[in-house]
């Protein structure tokens, strides 16, 4: 029995088919995925969506679902997870013990749970299907032919160890990037080699687009509209593939923002988003093998912090000095903590007060974020806090040039070089620009060490002694062409307007 058949049996899928015109773009689109003969208007709709002119000879073995939002992609996966794991057999090509794998990988566990539910309504909601499942978790399933359909989350560490029969991998556009920095890539490069033993093992990936980068966006562009690739590339609005969504919903979103709705509907690329940085240029300033550096006797330091209120976000602190390299100064990352939530915001101010000591740091800027609470827990701790006048976006605009230039020196932090990787610049409809994280990406710990680089580095081609002169009451002694201050050390005019410079 082939998928289309089971969609149309009435003891198996048909029931959750009410409408069958609603999901004829659907058929036509696993018809092309197992190589099924195809209707007139099936074919139309195939070449509509590939760009192809004639319809496959054989099943694909990796496919790619560009769709915009609510088209049903992870029913479908769900759909497919339980076809393939109940229809195949597998013994064949497994060891004694060994189980063979359809493993279904979403975004986070929230979206994961929404595919648990799908696949266990069509194991449960049928008789027949009931009877092979032996064991049942909150994320897997068990079946008596020796295959366990099992969900996890994007991460390329926990996608190893399988024997895979086809992994399906949702909304991978939007896949976090904080345990890599090109996740995706990181994730199917896992992934293939425990496919190598089952012949004819799929790989599907469906995601709504985003931006023009990453494996959903290279296998557009590589395999869309090819006739004589084996991988299948399918892209299709909303309503092609499930019409009953209002259409007056999709007017309403490309009245509030085009760009955005063209994405998230009609499963176009973003041309408003493009990544500010590539791994190459971050890996040309990260000194390998180097996680933390001790202080330097008489080195000028300076501190970021990024905080958080301690349940959601990680709270994080990053600190710095300027050396002189080849003729020109240098920002050098020091040291950077992070604190993961949950946690007490206080006992996280104290342990970063133990780390500000050691490099004789006194006086922190950090993030606008929480106002009173976070000077006033920074003060309990014999520091001062000082709320940076640049914004994040504005600090990531200063810090891009250095960094594209090698004037920074970073530690060999794979979350902090994530988290740098998955920067994105946007241009809002009136023309303005940020900077800002990926979606289901942080920021926390690069914001921290952008912020502590540009303050040490903000007068580019002067040594610290030439921004900040000697000292004087403050422990700072102000040259004629530094930035004005206050006695107590605060700039209040120039680029580091509302910060402070510390020494040892």
């Amino acid at each position: 029995m082939n998928i289309l058949q089971a969609c149309a049996d009435k003891k198996l899928f048909a029931p959750w088919f009410k409408s069958q015109a609603d999901w004829a773009a659907w058929m036509a689109f696993l018809a092309a995925l197992f190589a099924l003969p195809m209707s007139a208007e099936m074919l139309l709709t195939y070449q509509r969506c590939t760009g192809r002119t004639v319809p496959p000879t054989s099943p694909a073995l990796e496919a790619w679902l560009i769709c915009g939002r609510r088209a049903g992609k992870s029913f479908v996966l769900a759909l497919t997870a339980v076809f393939l794991a109940c229809f195949g057999d597998y013994r064949m090509h497994l060891a004694p013990g060994e189980r063979g794998t359809v493993l279904v990988i979403a975004t986070d566990r929230r979206q994961a749970r929404g595919i648990v539910r799908y696949a266990r309504g069509l194991l449960k909601g049928i008789p027949m299907l009931a009877q092979m499942v032996g064991r049942e978790t909150t994320e897997s399933f068990d079946l008596d032919n020796g295959v366990t359909i099992e969900v996890a989350t994007a991460s390329f560490k926990s996608v190893r160890g399988y024997t895979i029969v086809a992994a399906l991998c949702d909304e991978i556009a939007f896949w976090p990037s904080d345990d890599a920095a090109e996740p995706d890539y990181a994730i199917l490069d896992a992934l293939r080699p425990g496919m190598a033993t089952i012949p004819g093992a799929k790989l599907l990936c469906a995601s709504s687009p985003y931006a023009r980068r990453g494996a959903l966006h290279d296998a557009f562009k590589r395999y869309f509209g090819k006739d004589d690739s084996g991988v299948l590339v399918w892209k299709a609005d909303t309503r092609t593939m499930n019409p009953t969504v209002p259409q007056s919903v999709i007017d309403q979103a490309f009245e509030r923002d085009p760009a955005s709705a063209s994405a998230e509907y009609g499963a176009e690329f973003r041309t408003d988003i493009a990544s500010i940085v590539t791994p190459e240029v971050v890996a040309a300033c990260v000194s390998t093998g180097v996680y933390e550096r001790p202080p330097i006797k008489g080195a000028t330091y300076y501190a970021f912090a990024d905080p958080s209120g301690g349940s959601s976000d990680s709270m994080t602190l990053a600190i710095s000095h300027v050396e002189t390299k080849g003729g020109k100064p240098i920002g050098v990352l020091d040291a950077v903590r992070e604190i993961h939530p949950p946690f007490s915001p206080e006992t996280a101010v104290k342990e970063f007060a133990g780390l500000l000591r050691i490099y004789g740091i006194r006086r922190v800027n950090g993030d606008r974020y929480g106002a009173e609470w976070v000077a006033e827990a920074f003060r309990k701790a014999g520091l001062e806090y000082r709320s940076s006048e640049l914004s994040k976006s504005e600090i990531y605009v200063d810090f891009l040039p250095r960094l594209n230039s090698r004037e920074v020196d970073l530690l060999d932090n794979k979350r902090l070089i994530a988290q740098l990787v998955s920067l994105e610049r946007r241009t809002a409809r009136g023309g303005r620009d940020s900077i800002d994280h990926a979606p289901g990406s942080h920021d926390d710990l690069v914001n921290a060490a952008a912020g502590a680089l540009v303050f040490a580095t903000s007068r580019r081609g002067q040594t610290p002694q030439a921004i900040f002169g000697a000292y004087g009451s403050d422990g700072i002694r102000v040259s004629s062409h530094s930035p004005k201050r206050t006695f107590d050390g605060a700039i209040t005019e120039g680029p580091l307007a509302g910060g402070y410079a510390t020494t040892r």
